[in-house]
């Protein structure tokens, strides 16, 4: 019996046109051998040092926890998803490397990718017939601590309204060189996030269309939401009185 073939003109995924042989399977990204560092350890319940703490938690210690990278199978839809990926990342010539890690933690799977890569990874997450991830619902990030290789992460959050699927996505990134490309311009949703993400922590969202802050005045000193930003804050007035931060308010001994 005759193979049978594709109608003209009809959509297939990544993944079948594997299967057919239209196409190669793409290549799964090799592990690399450090694991990306998403967690320090915690001194106290929020990490402050020598503000008379009497809450009793001052000598809490919790070990750092970073989500090890992941083996297959993955479990769950997460293997046939990231078969489909792979096969859409080669189609659309994005190499295997650009997937840094890959982890499954808390029933979430996280591929951390190359910043050189996201937009075109973003791009073929949303147009691929096998994947649809058509929402971007969260762009956001995380200060892990001067302690921390790259401590600087921008998270994404994507949602296949086609598959009811979420995925995340992560760039890691120095604090030296906090750049990463703009999404906008494939999920416009992540207009106002990524202004968010670049008035708390600096990270600077190249080819973002008008990265302003949105929080604090534009001409505020400093990023409110980095580790190494001072904790007590500065001096507000209300009601004709000046109220002082918290940190000069009072000490215990």
């Amino acid at each position: 019996m005759p193979e049978e073939k594709p109608e003209p003109g009809g959509e297939q995924s990544s993944a079948e046109r594997a299967e057919t042989g239209l196409e190669p399977r793409g290549s799964e990204p090799a592990q690399p051998a450090e694991p990306v560092v998403a967690g320090r350890e915690r001194k106290g319940m929020f990490g402050v040092s020598g503000t008379g703490d009497t809450s009793g938690y001052g000598g809490l210690r919790l070990p750092a926890y970073s989500p090890p990278p992941a083996e297959r199978p993955y479990g769950g839809w997460f293997d046939d998803f990231a078969d489909e990926f792979y096969a859409a990342m080669s189609d659309n010539g994005i190499p295997a490397e650009a997937i840094q890690q890959v982890t499954v933690d808390r029933g979430e799977i996280t591929f951390y990718v190359d910043r050189e890569h996201l937009v075109a990874i973003c791009r073929t997450l949303r147009n691929d017939a096998g994947l649809r991830f058509e929402l971007c619902s969260s762009v956001s990030g995380v200060d892990y601590g001067e302690d921390v290789p790259q401590r600087l992460h921008s998270v994404y959050h994507l949602t296949s309204l086609t598959y009811r699927r979420r995925i995340r996505l992560e760039v890691t990134l120095d604090i030296e060189d906090a750049h990463v490309p703009s999404i906008v311009d494939v999920y416009p949703t992540a207009d106002w996030h990524e202004r968010e993400a670049y008035d708390m922590f600096g990270i600077v969202y190249d080819g973002h269309p008008a990265l302003t802050r949105i929080l604090m005045p534009d001409d505020w000193d400093g990023f409110p939401q980095r580790k190494d930003y001072p904790l007590g804050g500065i001096p507000v007035e209300y009601k004709g009185a000046e109220i002082p931060p918290p940190d000069t308010r009072r000490s215990y001994s």
